[in-house]
């Protein structure tokens, strides 16, 4: 599983500081003004419901640079349970012991961080489940919160799902749009990028038969059914296999108001994928919450 990249969670971790501290360092002024800088403590983070976890690489980064706003040593975390593994209600996901003002500090940006993830994982499991055996895979798209896709599309990894593509910059994708502005030929279109960006794959969405035929005549090599119809989707499927002796595989991806209920039913047509922009853009957050032990002071 293709982790973070560190110098983005870096730069999300002191945005999502930012928001709640106000610009660097800025300031918590419940915090600071009832607990002393010097008060050690522990505290849990905890699942409050079932599902899967996401996110958890998060913590330290957040730790590490709220106590460094702070001024103070970076609390310590023992992680015990990982990244893409289950939990049920009350299981005990990571330890942390260090500075009670930093933990306090880094808290919501800690749980908003991995609850999002954790959700998104958790919804992607579900589709990861529904298809298994079916040799279909549940995909991502660019259907993600601003400034957090990095994060969400690891957690779909982390929920056993795949992802599409990244960017604009990384695949292709030539849709209906594309093919206007090409002149209403999805062969333009496809010898344009081919020759403006010879190093990337290009993707084709089309709605009806015809439309696929036209993208296999343009060399297309994955094809994105877009709200098809299952009889029309399973058509369209054994249509493109039976000219892959002459084209070789073509890869493709039904999408467009797909559900858990259907998923088995439109992976049985032979597509290769299902892509699911519900996993990121409708997930609900899995509940957690970080428990602090009690302080005894005098």
């Amino acid at each position: 599983m293709e982790p973070l990249d560190p110098a983005w969670l870096s730069r999300a971790v002191a945005a999502a500081l930012d928001e709640d501290l106000g610009p660097a360092p800025g300031r918590d002024v419940t915090t600071q003004a009832t607990v002393p800088p010097g008060e050690t403590g522990r505290a849990r983070l905890v699942a409050r419901a079932d599902g899967v976890l996401a996110g958890v690489v998060v913590v330290p980064e957040v730790l590490a640079q709220a106590a460094g706003r702070l001024g103070l040593p970076t609390p310590a975390v023992r992680v015990l349970v990982g990244d893409g593994s289950r939990v049920v209600r009350g299981d005990v996901v990571a330890e942390l012991a260090g500075a009670v003002q930093a933990l306090l500090v880094a808290e919501r940006t800690l749980l908003n961080f991995v609850s999002r993830a954790s959700g998104v994982a958790t919804h992607t499991r579900r589709f990861a489940d529904a298809l298994a055996g079916t040799g279909a895979t549940v995909l991502d798209t660019r259907k993600t919160t601003p400034g957090l896709r990095a994060l969400e599309k690891y957690a779909v990894r982390c929920g056993g799902g795949t992802n599409k593509r990244m960017g604009l910059y990384d695949v292709a994708m030539v849709k209906d749009n594309h093919v206007a502005a090409a002149g209403g030929s999805v062969g333009g279109a496809v010898r344009a990028v081919r020759t403006r960006f010879p190093d990337v794959a290009i993707q084709v969405e089309a709605d009806t038969l015809d439309q696929a035929m036209e993208a296999l005549d343009a060399g297309a090599d994955f094809l994105l059914l877009d709200n098809m119809p299952v009889p029309v989707l399973a058509q369209v499927v054994a249509a493109v296999r039976a000219r892959e002796p002459q084209t070789g595989h073509v890869e493709l991806e039904a999408t467009g108001n797909l559900t858990l209920e259907r998923a088995r039913e439109v992976a049985a047509t032979g597509v290769d994928y299902l892509s699911v922009g519900a996993l990121t853009h409708s997930s609900p957050i899995l509940d957690l919450a970080l428990d602090l032990d009690p302080i005894g002071r005098p």
